[in-house]
């Protein structure tokens, strides 16, 4: 695990579901502006049993499983959990789990945007991921605030080229912005994470990244007990 502060009590663990350590490494960089002495510690951590990437239903299954694993075995030592997967896979068993808050960084980001802006729009990686976001955007009920869904056509590990992600999230960020009337946009896929600045400098209005608002929300749960 990377991990901001010595002590462990209280400590919020955000788990990346999937295997690759890169994603991982990119998201704890982004949460460093969080990180301060007397906050509490931020660790993430990597799921070795996963995938390198998450892109498929399946995948997001499969994780459930072993990530409620990972909340039962840190429950002693940890605070609060964020489980960084725009799919939010296994958030209800692992609330089920343990007594910790667990926080999912799609449902996060989500409710941070209704905070930011009239209508949101969300950034996702592929076609494919459309129909799961629209599920769970209805199951939350807020489906008459979604502006658009759109995909980048890049899978979870080709978000790593920077250059090019940025690019291709400039262009889909400002289709949402200007076709959809999006006055928020909300990144969906953790491999994004490290692209939040440029990406908002670029288009000019609030970009959530939703391991950020997750692990915001966490350490008011852990802070106010």
């Amino acid at each position: 695990m990377t991990e901001s502060n010595a002590s462990m009590t209280g400590s919020i663990v955000v788990l990346n579901p999937n295997s690759s350590q890169s994603v991982t490494d990119a998201l704890s960089e982004a949460l460093e502006p969080l990180r301060f002495p007397t906050g509490p510690a931020i660790r993430c951590a990597t799921l070795a049993q996963g995938p390198p990437a998450i892109e498929s239903d399946e995948q997001v299954a499969a994780v459930a499983e072993p990530v409620c694993d990972f909340v039962r075995e840190h429950e002693d030592d940890s605070g609060a959990f964020v489980i960084a997967c725009f799919s939010d896979p296994g958030l209800r068993q692992a609330r089920e789990a343990c007594v910790r808050p667990v926080f999912g960084m799609a449902e996060s980001g989500l409710l941070t945007a209704l905070a930011r802006g009239r209508r949101f729009g969300v950034i996702s990686i592929l076609e494919s991921s459309l129909a799961r976001h629209l599920s769970y955007i209805r199951e939350l009920g807020i489906e008459t605030r979604l502006a658009g869904d759109l995909p980048l056509g890049l899978g979870v590990l080709e978000l790593q080229d920077h250059t090019v992600a940025l690019d291709r999230m400039t262009t889909v960020g400002a289709r949402l912005r200007d076709e959809h009337d999006a006055d928020v946009v909300v990144m969906g896929c953790a491999g994004m994470a490290a692209l939040r600045n440029p990406l908002e400098e670029k288009l000019g209005i609030p970009v959530i990244e939703p391991v950020q608002a997750a692990v915001s929300m966490a350490m008011g749960a852990v802070a106010l007990g």
